[in-house]
């Protein structure tokens, strides 16, 4: 893919996924940074269930994207929320 393609879907999959975990995005540059380290996640995790990763700007790659960019905002938040009680 190229990188064009990977900030298009990193943005929506980070958007997405900010949506899904807190209700509000996080700006456009930190929706893109999680949302292609999401797609990354998101890839490594689906294959090693046997599944394919990010094959490209489709639906299923954008499916892949925003479970990577969910479980990666649960940690970042449950991180940030341990972090604030000490």
């Amino acid at each position: 893919m190229s990188l064009l393609a990977w900030i298009v879907l990193g943005l929506i999959a980070g958007f997405i996924g900010s949506k899904i975990v807190n209700n509000t995005g996080q700006g456009l540059l930190v929706d893109i940074l999680r949302g292609v380290v999401g797609a990354v996640v998101g890839g490594f995790l689906f294959n090693q269930f046997g599944q394919p990763g990010v094959s490209g700007v489709n639906l299923y790659s954008l499916l892949v994207a925003v479970v990577g960019a969910v479980i990666v905002l649960v940690i970042y938040h449950a991180l940030m929320r341990r972090r604030g009680a000490f």
